[in-house]
């Protein structure tokens, strides 16, 4: 499924994947190591009570295994594979960069309902359990310890939902990291435009007379169109938008572009990735974050504006937190801008070499 990022930079997951990570380096000897892999979580319970007898997590890591581990997390739709596009992994991944990962040991989960983990398109359909974000990072933290083995890491950082999924995980497991960057998202409960416009995308799903209550035998159209619908409404940034189409002709370019392309999901899939986030409500616990936190968000965020005030009430409450606004401009992508790491590779660099690590 086509990443929900920003316009001049949304390919597809194929292409961002890019093989062998060609993006670090020039130099495939050069290159650091890329490996997947999966686990199976046997009698996973959900928030719900639901119980599946086999989850499977799939993951992606960058870098050796002695490197100090980092978490990285994707948006709604993504994988974490998308996470190695140039605009992000290109600027962040490399040599001399701030998660070089010749030092770091870089993991990058598929979410529950994402990717190559366990979703209802399996075989389950609307039979798979109702996971929510507390389900996710469940998923995630018993990945690292039981799994991979980390107990302590570096950082986690994450987009859009992954930048939810940091906050919950910051307050959830506060003795597990040195350092939180949560982007593009707010530790406030879901609700407002936010809500409103995934809550359509639901609805759109399950109103379609081709959907059958999730037997459906082709895939309903209202998953691609309600996406795109989405997309435009809450990503993409009001200056790049008018820059890219200042007049008729090529806003319906646009718009038929995104409506003719390729179409991969499943809208079972795509109506449990945006109902996730139904509860989402980290405010109770900012409190209990120890980590040294920066939030990052884009003055044009059309999901998380501003202009609420939320982030400069809230980030107070953040016993080492502070936040960077990034300004908005024709160069910047709205809820997509923080996707693109060159507006804030140096914060974050910054951030690695101030905040205290475990005390040995």
């Amino acid at each position: 499924m086509i990443p929900d990022v920003g316009l001049k930079w949304v390919i597809s997951v194929a292409t961002l994947a890019l093989t062998a990570f060609t993006v670090l380096s020039a130099d495939a000897a050069d290159a650091p190591a890329v490996k997947e892999g999966d686990w199976v979580v046997r009698d996973f319970r959900f928030h719900t009570g639901e119980v599946l007898s086999e989850l499977r997590i799939h993951y992606t890591t960058v870098g050796a295994p002695t490197g100090e581990p980092v978490l990285v997390l994707h948006g709604t739709t993504q994988s974490g594979t998308s996470m190695l596009a140039a605009a992000f992994a290109g600027e962040l991944f490399g040599a001399g960069q701030p998660l070089d990962a010749s030092r770091y040991f870089i993991v990058l989960p598929d979410a529950i309902g994402h990717g190559k983990s366990s979703k209802p398109s399996d075989g389950l359909r609307m039979a798979f359990p109702k996971y929510n974000y507390d389900d996710l990072v469940e998923a995630q933290h018993r990945l690292l310890t039981e799994h991979l083995g980390i107990r302590r890491l570096r950082l986690v950082l994450g987009f859009s939902m992954g930048g939810m999924e940091t906050w919950l995980l910051a307050q959830k497991y506060p003795d597990m990291m040195d350092a939180a960057v949560p982007m593009a998202s707010l530790p406030v409960e879901m609700s407002g435009r936010n809500w409103m416009l995934r809550r359509l995308i639901i609805d759109s799903i399950r109103n379609d007379p081709d959907w059958l209550n999730g037997g459906y035998t082709k895939q309903p159209r209202s998953a691609q169109f309600a996406s795109v619908f989405y997309g435009l409404a809450t990503s993409g940034g009001n200056q790049a938008l008018n820059k890219i189409a200042p007049v008729r002709a090529k806003a319906d370019e646009l718009v038929n572009s995104r409506l003719a392309a390729a179409y991969s999901a499943d809208a079972n899939d795509v109506l449990y990735q945006w109902e996730s986030s139904r509860d989402y409500n980290p405010a109770a616990g900012l409190e209990r974050i120890t980590a040294t936190l920066l939030a990052i968000n884009s003055a044009d965020d059309e999901r998380n504006p501003p202009e609420l005030g939320v982030m400069e009430r809230d980030i107070k409450r953040v016993k080492n937190g502070r936040a960077l606004l990034i300004p908005a401009s024709d160069q910047t992508a709205g809820h997509g801008t923080v996707f693109q790491a060159k507006f804030w590779k140096k914060e974050l660099m910054e951030l690695l070499q101030a905040a205290p690590r475990e005390a040995k």
